[in-house]
């Protein structure tokens, strides 16, 4: 039977689509923070929310929306008050909402094992509501995340610079959170609040070992994260498994498959560091410009007609008083 005739696969791969294309572009900002497990952190808060929603007979997903953005802006606020630590912060949210969950959902009567079908998702029971949720925000999400492209990444490579040059990065970082709390909260009935994280990341890190840029990254990692969506809803409907699941475990194969890409090309850029340096053009050390706070030892390569600097991955290009991501 074709798969394209079935009602419930089409809103499958449309929700599936919107989630692998929201989650790696937000996931994009969430990895240069080095805060790779704030999506698990986040889902913990998004099942105290689905608690909630099962003690006062609500809606879970608008709940779980409400609940984890407020955990999230209080986290957020934690740490630029310095009141708690990044780790500090979501240790609250692993164990405070995943504890405060189990507990409602126990109180309402329903149990724990009720909370399982948002920790793990269904794609194939996702109705038209849920995919037009999942759309406007997968379309809010991704147009915030190309749009402010440059002043969310100036705030993540490099708050204390960003801040100099008047961004104001507490509410850019606000920013961040804010639509990864949304992703996770939205994405608990596609791919669940346990597996979310992982696209957020996965797909991202795959991008890494394939290309240069964080601009570049950013959209790779929004494609890759397309792909593997749809690729894995119909891989699962032939092997009669878990949708969520087999996305992510194909996520994994995809960067396992991608490692030797990117060891090629750590040594191409190792063999064009060395070139520049035999030639005496550009110094791998003292050469680059301590704008932004950074160690001045990070490798020089020629770009055209001027000098780019390898930094986590990414190039950037003195221009002025600042750096242009290249």
């Amino acid at each position: 039977m074709n798969i394209f005739t079935l009602d419930f696969m089409i809103r499958a791969l449309v929700a599936g689509a919107f989630t692998g294309i929201m989650a790696p572009a937000v996931g994009t900002y969430i990895v240069q923070r080095r805060l790779g497990l704030l999506g698990d952190g986040l889902g913990h808060v998004a099942i105290a929310g689905v608690g909630l929603a099962l003690l006062t007979g609500s809606q879970p997903v608008p709940i779980a929306i409400a609940v984890c953005v407020l955990g999230a802006i209080g986290i957020e606020w934690l740490r630029q008050s310095g009141r708690a630590s990044g780790d500090v912060g979501l240790a609250i949210l692993f164990y405070g909402g995943l504890s405060a969950g189990v507990l409602m959902a126990g109180i309402a009567g329903r149990g724990g094992g009720s909370l399982s079908q948002y920790l793990f998702g269904s794609l194939t029971s996702v109705n038209d509501g849920d995919v037009i949720a999942v759309g406007i925000v997968g379309v809010l999400v991704s147009a915030v995340a190309i749009g402010c492209c440059p002043q969310l990444f100036a705030v993540c490579a490099d708050e204390d610079f960003a801040r100099t040059q008047g961004l104001r990065t507490s509410a850019y970082n606000m920013a961040i959170v804010v639509l990864a709390a949304i992703t996770v909260a939205v994405s608990m009935r596609t791919v669940g609040l346990m597996l979310v994280s992982a696209l957020m990341v996965i797909p991202v890190a795959t991008s890494q070992n394939m290309v240069s840029g964080f601009r570049r990254g950013l959209l790779v990692a929004m494609t890759i994260g397309l792909v593997e969506a749809l690729s894995g809803i119909i891989i699962s409907y032939h092997l009669d498994s878990a949708s969520g699941a087999t996305i992510v475990v194909l996520a994994i194969l995809v960067f396992a498959a991608t490692l030797p890409v990117s060891a090629w090309l750590q040594h191409r850029r190792r063999g064009l560091v060395e070139d520049s340096e035999e030639a005496g053009l550009f110094p791998r050390v003292g050469d680059h410009p301590p704008y932004h706070g950074h160690q001045p030892d990070h490798p020089a390569i020629l770009h055209g007609d001027h000098v780019d600097y390898l930094h986590d991955g990414h190039r950037h290009a003195p221009h002025g008083d600042h750096f242009d991501e290249h």
